[in-house]
């Protein structure tokens, strides 16, 4: 059976010291928690797969505030974890600072792949690709022609998701309209359910009959209230589908398990470099289960396969907000 060692608090970071040294793999998740059903929970899920199949057992730290971001990171250090993986684009700054001070480490950083340091994996997703395919089946699922987007923090990794989204949606339905709001401009956007509940029964109220939350733990809000209003919701990065059998039309799945419990599988032996995760390699897609089956008909989900074929291939390509940051779907 294998045993997590669990470092809540700063206080119990700074307990952690050189003489304490071992070699264990260790993950610091992002601002909205470990159980945020979301994001930092499929983070989770890779760690603990890889600790499930090898015995193996890993550090971990929730952060509380910014200013443990570069604390978190030198502690685990210099407790000698390794590989030492962040959940979050925000930790590119303190990494930044930290990796070149530990040559010996490896670290490996979600939704980060534009540093160059030689003991850093950073991992970028195609968020827009996934999007696009549940955009699709927000078209063909919606009664009205009136879709919406709840984002989280507004930063342009969200926006890439609801772009994405709009242009599947407008791939089905060049006649559809898409609301697309943000909860907030700090990062405290990625945990407010109530805020994520507000700003969907205002889309309601213009008529949204399904919303697509990329929203963290705020998603939470989101797709409870879309239950109760009895319209459909779409959950993002891990299967959120069983939180409200049929009525959660799907989710997107952008597959932070898998960078995670590759990044721990690989150990101190991890491969460096940026790598990017997308339809074509499995990091992205849609969730089809026992809790939505009856929600998509087989000509929706043959339409949305033959798109995630078309994107795989190359034949076809989903405009990119970070590229231009512009997007010809939809305004934000």
């Amino acid at each position: 059976m294998s045993f997590m060692k669990s470092i809540l608090s700063s206080a119990a970071a700074v307990a952690i010291s050189a003489s304490a040294a071992v070699a264990d793999p260790a993950i610091i998740f992002d601002l909205g928690g470990k159980f945020d059903k979301s994001f930092n929970e499929s983070a989770f899920t890779g760690a603990q797969r890889w600790a499930d199949e090898t015995g193996g057992s890993f550090r971990e730290i929730e952060l509380q505030n910014e200013a443990q971001r570069e604390q978190a990171l030198r502690r685990f250090a210099e407790a000698g974890s390794n590989p030492i993986v962040m959940a979050g684009f925000a930790f590119a700054d303190a990494l930044s600072k930290v990796a070149p001070d530990y040559p010996d480490t490896k670290f490996a950083v979600i939704d980060v792949n534009w540093l160059s340091m030689p003991n850093v994996r950073g991992i970028g997703f195609n968020e827009h690709e996934g999007s696009y395919l549940v955009g699709m089946l927000a078209a063909q699922a919606s009664k009205t022609g009136t879709v919406g987007f709840v984002g989280g923090m507004d930063i342009p990794l969200i926006r890439r998701f609801g772009c994405g989204y709009a242009q599947g949606v407008k791939a089905v339905n060049p006649n559809a309209t898409v609301i697309a709001n943000m909860t907030g401009t700090t990062p405290a956007a990625w945990n407010d359910p109530v805020k994520g509940s507000e700003l969907t029964k205002a889309q309601i109220s213009q008529g949204a009959d399904v919303v697509f939350a990329a929203a963290g733990g705020t998603g939470v809000g989101v797709l409870q209230t879309a239950a109760d209003e009895g319209i459909l919701s779409i959950g993002v990065d891990a299967n959120q589908n069983w939180m409200h059998p049929g009525k959660v039309l799907t989710s997107m799945l952008k597959r932070v398990d898998n960078a995670v419990y590759d990044a721990f599988k690989q150990g101190d032996n991890l491969e460096t470099g940026n790598f990017q995760m997308g339809i074509a390699n499995g990091g992205v897609g849609y969730a089809l289960d026992d809790n939505n089956a009856s929600l998509i008909t087989a000509d929706m989900q043959a339409k949305v396969d033959a798109s995630a074929a078309s994107i795989s291939s190359g034949s076809m390509s989903v405009h990119n907000y970070t590229d231009d940051e512009t997007c010809p779907a939809v305004s934000f």
